[in-house]
């Protein structure tokens, strides 16, 4: 067995690697990306934009050039800074209102607001069969591996679940905004009980926000108004990212294919369990951890340069040479999101008895931009995910949490893009070139080569 097993992994490695060389012969756009490393344009959106670079004339007058410049997040047009800055100065919870703002394209005015917020009220609470659903799926330790099953099987409590018609949709997907954090916080509750705990499931409250009820369900007790505000800002920013992100994209590509709301929004699921995706708040929490044991003086730059050094090297922390939280896809010199969620770290740092540990995160991103300037030659910031973990530490979330957090609050991003794709009905299909140079001839099985490893 282990043989065989040896064998097909080497063919696979000899066969799928591809060079550099062929990929730049072919103008691959590897990653759907461009060779300055934004993305290629393969659809339109009104939800979200992403801006990390700026377009500037060319030296030579022709065409333009991408510019590294401050990271931006608008949700529908509005700058989300200016969004949460405006909504939270009036002492409110903000995530139903950026809900609706996603799935509508509009701000609501205050009686549509209270109108939708009654809604999801009254759905968070699961039905007799979900919770039995709840029940029965949510054993595995991995919680996103148990929201996954849990949203699968959905299904069963929906009368028309294939149903396309853009009511219907929008009903489901209200439903699954809804439902998420009750889900989330019972799946946790529900893996401590099959751990030997008491099963502590509380009904959700029609009276509290989004960000309080899964709070007081998660944990048993009212949260502070503070917290909870600082629960619903982490909500709203991780709510909506543009189409181009892998779980958002991978959303809108199982939506063209016709297939339903469930398996649309656990292919998002699937895809934010990656530890490059969502899993990278885990990623982080995880190599900080690490840091703390090997690095003496958390106040000394170049002892956390040089063990930085070791972990990309592949020579420390869990070797794939990864500094995780630094860096992003789009942004350059700033991620919008990482900005607000730092300045609220600080604050919840102060109170909490945990600066010596904020400081040394800052040095961390700070060091880790340097070597990848110097390294790399490219220009990268702490991303959201550099201080999300290090805030749900401090609120006493559990670490296995992160990521099923990420996606309750993400979900609304994906409803959002999968009516968009619906209503633009485009089957996705982009194209691949192949790696080989030419034809095979078939052989007959007895006249092939009979070869013991790759090179024979």
């Amino acid at each position: 067995m282990e043989e065989i097993l040896l064998k097909i992994e080497e063919l696979e490695n000899n066969h799928d690697q591809v060079s550099p060389e062929l990929i730049k012969e072919k103008d691959i756009k590897l990653g759907l990306r461009n060779p300055d490393g934004t993305g290629v344009v393969v659809g339109i959106t009104s939800k979200g934009l992403v801006v990390g670079y700026d377009k500037v004339p060319a030296e030579d007058g022709k065409g333009y050039v991408a510019q590294p410049c401050e990271g931006r997040l608008l949700y529908c047009g509005y700058d989300v800074m200016n969004l949460v800055g405006n909504i939270h100065a009036e002492g409110r919870f903000g995530f139903d209102e950026i809900a609706y703002l996603l799935l509508t394209g509009e701000l609501p005015n205050e009686k549509d607001l209270n109108r939708f917020s009654d809604i999801l009220a009254k759905r968070r609470a699961l039905t007799k069969l979900e919770r039995g659903i709840l029940m029965q799926e949510a054993e595995n330790e991995n919680q996103m591996f148990a929201l996954h099953a849990v949203i699968s099987h959905l299904s069963r409590c929906d009368r028309s679940p294939r149903s396309t018609d853009l009511r219907d949709e929008t009903n489901r997907c209200i439903n699954l905004i809804a439902k998420f954090p009750t889900i989330v916080a019972y799946n946790y509750n529900v893996m401590k009980y099959k751990q030997g705990l008491n099963l502590n499931i509380i009904k959700p409250d029609a009276e509290l926000s989004t960000a309080e009820n899964f709070l007081y369900m998660l944990k048993g007790k009212l949260p502070t108004k503070a917290e909870a505000l600082l629960f619903d800002l982490a909500l709203i920013l991780h709510a909506e990212h543009g189409g181009g992100n892998n779980s958002t994209f991978t959303v809108r590509s199982v939506s063209s294919s016709g297939a339903n709301t469930y398996m649309a929004i656990c292919s998002g699921i699937a895809s934010l369990s990656g530890h490059l995706h969502g899993g990278a708040n885990e990623s982080v929490r995880s190599m900080m951890k690490t840091i703390k044991r090997n690095v003496r003086d958390w106040a000394d730059r170049d002892e956390i340069r040089r063990f930085l050094e070791k972990i990309l090297d592949g020579q420390a922390h869990d070797g794939k040479g990864t500094i995780y939280g630094v860096g992003h896809a789009v942004y350059t010199l700033s991620d919008p999101r990482a900005v607000l969620l730092k300045t609220k770290a600080e604050e919840l740092a102060r109170i909490k008895g945990s600066m010596p540990e904020f400081r040394l995160y800052n040095l961390v991103a700070e060091v880790a931009q340097d070597i990848f300037t110097e390294r790399k030659g490219l220009t990268v910031a702490a991303n959201v995910d550099f201080y999300s973990g290090f805030i749900y530490k401090l609120m006493g979330i559990p670490v296995e949490l992160y990521t099923p957090i990420f996606a309750m609050a993400r979900v609304v991003g994906w409803a959002a893009h999968r009516i968009e794709q619906i209503i633009q009905n485009k089957i996705m299909r982009p194209a691949y070139v192949t790696s080989l140079l030419q034809e095979n001839s078939y052989i007959p099985l007895n006249e092939r080569e009979n070869r013991d490893s790759i090179g024979g």
